[in-house]
């Protein structure tokens, strides 16, 4: 009866052996502790005569000596070992955050396909040779010509889910297109990309730093050009200058998390689908047209303000401007842009 029982238990899960590598460190661990274990013991010789050193008259230079030797060199080891344990956290939270993303890319939910790990996506760009490997010109022009997309469908969908109507949240005059957050997301990438298959805090606070940085430039800037503000944060507590917040910089850090790890994957994932040849010229071509875009829309945002401030075209160009982009068009386009009052301006 007992030998059907023992037959009938589960067995015990067990733990793989460590290779040969993380043998060779748990092997030089078990040394280094048996070396500090034996330093320490010799260490109460001099703690002995240190003690007795007040009780003999003579001076002795070779103990004071000997002191000053033991204490530079334990300051030494202790600096490598501080060393060695930053370099041992970081691979031991690489190597938790690379298990954490690959076991959640592995969990395929059917609403929403989880996002493949980043450490896929790298060795997907290696195996490939792709062109827009890594955080190269070419992905970071095609991360800000997705943003800035995706940005504005993001944007209007809130605005229908928060006041019940769509309403226009571009910044260009062709097309869906915002460079806010176009800038925004090439920002976030460049800054956040080392962090990729680390653990959450370090995006976490890298991403409030950046955000946080950032906010307060463009917030300063405003103000600085234009006499300006968009936002102020006075009210709120642990602010700065009433440009920057902790709210808000917490906001920023649980952002750039989503970023790094959910949504930057799923980009790149599609841009690996873009073969070598075309993804390149597919490239430039976006990027000139952003910038052709982008031109247009200031030249229109002008001509906007001119004439709203009476002022007439000076020019064949500015009337071609106001034909093709007239006050209607522009309301639609930037829906809450305002101006100041032009009779301020008016004696």
């Amino acid at each position: 009866m007992r030998d059907v029982l023992s037959t009938n238990q589960p067995s015990p899960v067990q733990t793989p052996a460590p290779d040969a590598a993380q043998n060779t460190l748990l092997n030089a661990t078990d040394a280094l502790c048996a070396a500090i274990e034996s330093a320490e013991t010799e260490l109460e010789s001099s703690y002995s005569s240190l003690a007795n050193k007040p009780l003999i008259s003579t001076p002795d230079p070779d103990l004071d000596a000997e002191i000053q030797t033991q204490i530079a060199t334990l300051k030494q080891v202790n600096d490598r070992l501080k060393q060695a344990h930053q370099r041992t956290m970081s691979m031991e939270d690489e190597l938790s955050a690379r298990y954490s993303d690959m076991q959640k890319s592995c969990n395929r939910k059917w609403y929403l396909p989880n996002p493949p790990s980043n450490g896929t996506i790298d060795l997907e760009e290696q195996q490939q040779d792709h062109f827009a490997r890594g955080v190269n010109l070419y992905k970071i022009l095609l991360v800000c010509f997705i943003g800035s997309f995706a940005g504005v469908v993001v944007e209007s969908i809130w605005c229908l889910l928060r006041h019940g109507y769509l309403e226009s949240r571009a910044g260009l005059v062709y097309g869906p297109f915002n460079l806010l957050y176009g800038v925004g997301a090439a920002a976030l990438t460049l800054a956040l990309y080392r962090f990729r298959n680390r653990g959450p805090w370090l995006s976490f606070l890298g991403s409030m730093l950046v955000g946080s940085v950032v906010e307060y430039l463009c917030s300063w800037g405003q103000e600085a050009l234009f006499g300006s503000r968009s936002w102020d944060y006075s009210a709120m507590p642990f602010n700065l200058n009433g440009r920057i917040c902790l709210l808000y910089a917490c906001f920023w850090g649980v952002l750039g998390v989503l970023w790094i790890k959910d949504v930057y994957p799923r980009m790149a994932k599609l841009i690996l689908k873009l073969p070598n040849k075309f993804g390149k010229i597919a490239t430039w071509c976006v990027t000139i047209f952003l910038i052709l875009n982008a031109a247009m829309s200031l030249l229109s945002v002008q001509r906007w303000s001119e004439r709203i401030h009476d002022i007439p075209p000076s020019n064949r160009f500015w009337q071609f401007i106001d034909q093709r982009f007239p006050d209607e068009r522009m309301e639609l386009v930037y829906a809450n842009m305002e101006f100041g009052n032009p009779d301020e301006n008016n004696p």
